[in-house]
């Protein structure tokens, strides 16, 4: 288990990060969000081991980062927002050069090289200068240097910024498939939906603190949002309705010629209770969909629409 406690950073006169605490379970899909200036890759700077902090520790699998560093930054692997490649040097050779800085040698290298490249897509370039790579390849190699030496932990801090739609959609699953053979992933994004599909739980930070935590579906809750139901039904539907307005289930009910849209916190219980209430007025759904809350509206809820243009240096 990854356990972040307390962690706070200054810089000057600015606490880029204030007492934040989470815990990552193995084998987690953990999303950490927030705007420009939340303190998120501070946060991650010293998760990692780049930078200090003033206060709060950091433990993985109850060593502590400060008093073992080795065996802490054994199990972490980075994947930086920048691309850190050295773009003279061929994809294996990036590969070689950062297994080294991590002790590896002989047949663990190779092995370990040929892992990363199949996992990138890259193994039919793996002689050719990173110069020549698109900006797609680029993104998947500074993945594989992210991993190579098969880290219990990978952090990946906006890993799709800027490539085309094949190379994102590869990435991505890419990612899932690591996290579902056991790799625990922690996830930084712009992009909500990469987060819904990827991850389970997640922290939402703004202005250095955690302002959310929890699993998914507990955090897109929390802007309040609604489920939309929408029940089909052949037949007259104003006695139904106004039966089902009787009961505080339902927020807002909505008759649209034959269509029942219905405004509620938990959708399945909503969709038992509507069923029951129309069955009574001998009337069947011929269909039903559900449209959920998504994060996109939770984090807006949380932190605000105002654009953070100027607070990108401490994001």
């Amino acid at each position: 288990m990854l356990e972040v406690h307390g962690l706070t950073k200054s810089f000057a006169t600015n606490t880029a990060v204030k007492g934040v605490s989470f815990q990552v379970h193995p084998g987690d899909a953990f999303g950490l969000l927030g705007p420009n200036g939340a303190g998120k890759s501070t946060t991650i700077s010293m998760m990692t081991g780049l930078l200090k902090p003033d206060k709060g520790e950091i433990i993985l699998n109850g060593q502590s980062l400060e008093k073992n560093p080795r065996y802490v930054k054994q199990r972490i692997g980075l994947v930086p927002q920048s691309i850190a490649l050295y773009e003279h040097l061929s994809a294996e050779e990036n590969l070689h050069f950062w297994g080294n800085i991590y002790g590896m040698t002989g047949n663990q290298l190779r092995e370990n090289t040929d892992w990363c490249l199949d996992v990138a897509g890259l193994k039919d370039y793996r002689k050719q200068a990173v110069k020549k790579y698109s900006g797609g390849m680029m993104r998947r190699l500074n993945i594989a240097v992210g991993m190579i030496h098969r880290p219990e932990v990978l952090i990946m801090d906006e890993p799709t910024v800027g490539i085309d739609p094949q190379s994102r959609n590869h990435i991505l699953q890419t990612v899932r498939q690591l996290n579902r053979d056991g790799m625990t992933v922690i996830y930084t994004s712009h992009y909500m939906e990469e987060v819904e599909y990827l991850c389970t739980r997640l922290a939402i930070m703004d202005h250095g603190q955690m302002i959310a935590y929890g699993a998914l579906k507990d955090v897109r809750q929390l802007a309040g949002a609604l489920s939309t139901v929408t029940l089909e039904v052949n037949g007259e539907l104003a006695a139904a309705a106004a039966e089902l307005r009787q009961d505080l289930t339902f927020r807002q009910v909505t008759v649209t010629e034959q269509t029942l849209l219905l405004q509620v916190q938990e959708a399945g219980v909503a969709i038992s209770k509507a069923v029951l209430v129309l069955s009574r007025h001998q009337l069947q759904p011929q269909r039903i969909d559900i449209s959920q809350p998504n994060l996109e509206s939770a984090f807006l809820h949380l932190t605000g629409r105002q654009l953070r243009d100027g607070e990108e240096q401490t994001s």
